[in-house]
């Protein structure tokens, strides 16, 4: 298993950045400032992107597992692997995400904590209403984690 960043051609991984982030004019925001790493486990696996927030804040825009590969640790992994490789320029590591009962327990498991909401952040971003296990995501919930 290998986690290399992506420096060209980023828009390769489209298809499972949008597991993440269902509108590619989304993705579009933060891409080309972004850093992206991939997971490679015998083919590629997961995909993170982050950005510089500011204030030594980094902050995790998309993080996505294929769904045949949930349940394996490779979002850990990635997370982890940002965590390490950043700690010395920066003190925080941030996530924003709806309030699912898949990603928020999952964040908070990889010791993040709930920071901030962002209200209506997905109906007022998004040209579609978007669901998680059937409930429709409306609030941003920001988490965050020392580094």
């Amino acid at each position: 298993m290998i986690i290399r960043k992506v420096t060209e051609n980023k828009r390769q991984y489209m298809e499972l950045l949008l597991l993440a982030d269902e509108q590619e004019e989304m993705i579009d925001k933060y891409i080309d400032r972004g850093t992206m790493y991939v997971l490679d486990d015998n083919g590629v696996k997961a995909e993170c992107v982050v950005t510089d927030e500011g204030g030594r804040t980094l902050e995790i825009k998309n993080i996505a597992v294929y769904p045949e590969f949930h349940g394996r640790g490779y979002g850990r992994m990635i997370i982890d692997y940002i965590s390490e490789i950043y700690s010395q320029e920066f003190d925080t590591l941030q996530v924003g995400t709806g309030d699912s009962p898949l990603t928020v327990p999952f964040y908070e498991k990889c010791g993040f904590q709930r920071s901030r909401i962002v209200k209506n952040f997905f109906t007022d971003n998004y040209d579609h209403p978007i669901y998680e296990c059937g409930i429709q995501l409306v609030d941003m919930i920001y988490l965050k984690k020392s580094i």
